[in-house]
């Protein structure tokens, strides 16, 4: 055997599957809670987690065994990768396994608030009939930039191609990406262009508010944002104002900042009270990478990376 893996939080049972067939021994351990977690956690090789807790510095410090940590999904802010890499933890996440749901979430958000589908929808259901007041927009002959081009940008821009639109991309971390979809640009060029602005940035502390008064500002046109990220890449202050002014004409959100840090709950603000009650904003739970075809395909991917270290001699 390689070793013991526990698993924090619940994944697609492929993921279990495919470890044993390696020779892990997987031990189910969802229903205990931090505390109890915490006093076992030393004696697993792997931690399989998506954000039920933070494995932070001193943690990791005080597991000795630890060779590797599974996390179902693309965000890794609950795990201290510096100190991961200082004690040669190796730490596997699946961005590939939702790619194709957040970009195709993101994509009916749009249309939905474009077309307002969610107002239609409720005012039939109420025997209202208005056609001239739910007049939409065409998405062809307009200008979206994408801020951050990895996997979640690109299939994005996939999925938007085929409407006849120009399509921007800045990424500050990446240079001569141009493609097929998408138009490298600097940021200036995002800010002066866009009629709309979608987020597809990883999680790191320089991108808190990203989305503030002064890039709000400098926004050449009023503008449609989409953010399906992380929430506190938005300054939810700034969104409010910039509603209530017009600067920006609605929003998609499926993160919020006000999230808890399990993405469990979120709390109930002014400013959270005034985004429910907008008819141009469309909001989300945090799923738009959660469907049913992602369960599977985040814990396949993980199987898959965990063997290719494998096989490259790690253990």
């Amino acid at each position: 055997m390689l070793g013991k893996v526990i698993f924090i939080d619940s994944v697609h049972d492929i993921l279990w599957e495919k470890l044993s067939e390696m020779g892990w021994t997987c031990e189910n351990k969802t229903n205990l809670d931090k505390e109890q977690t915490l006093e076992i956690l030393g004696e697993y090789d792997g931690i399989v987690i998506r954000s039920k807790f933070k494995l932070e510095k001193e943690l990791l410090k005080s597991l000795a065994k630890l060779k590797f940590i599974a996390r179902a999904g693309s965000g890794l802010e609950n795990i201290d990768l510096v100190t991961c890499k200082e004690l040669g933890i190796e730490v596997f996440s699946s961005p590939e396994g939702n790619r194709d749901a957040v970009a195709e979430h993101a994509m009916g958000m749009l249309l939905m608030l474009l077309n307002h589908l969610k107002r239609a929808d409720s005012e039939v259901r109420k025997g209202v009939w208005k056609r001239a007041e739910n007049r939409g927009y065409e998405l062809k002959g307009k200008t979206i930039g994408l801020i951050g081009y990895g996997v979640m940008g690109k299939a994005f821009a996939q999925r938007l191609s085929g409407f006849e639109i120009e399509i921007l991309a800045y990424d500050k971390f990446k240079t001569d990406f141009s493609d097929e979809f998408v138009k490298e640009v600097s940021l200036e060029k995002i800010l002066e262009e866009s009629d709309i602005v979608s987020l597809h940035t990883n999680y790191l502390p320089e991108n808190k508010y990203m989305i503030d008064d002064d890039f709000i500002n400098q926004m050449n046109k009023p503008f449609i944002l989409i953010n399906t990220a992380r929430g506190f890449n938005v300054k939810t202050s700034s969104l409010v104002n910039a509603l209530k002014s017009g600067k920006i004409i609605g929003a998609c959100l499926d993160v919020l900042e006000v999230e808890s840090t399990s993405f469990e709950s979120v709390e109930d603000t002014d400013e959270m009270k005034y985004l429910k009650l907008s008819e141009n904003v469309i909001l989300s739970p945090h799923i738009a990478g959660w469907t049913h075809e992602s369960n599977y395909k985040l814990s396949d991917v993980l199987a898959e990376k965990i063997q290719s270290w494998i096989n490259l001699g790690a253990q």
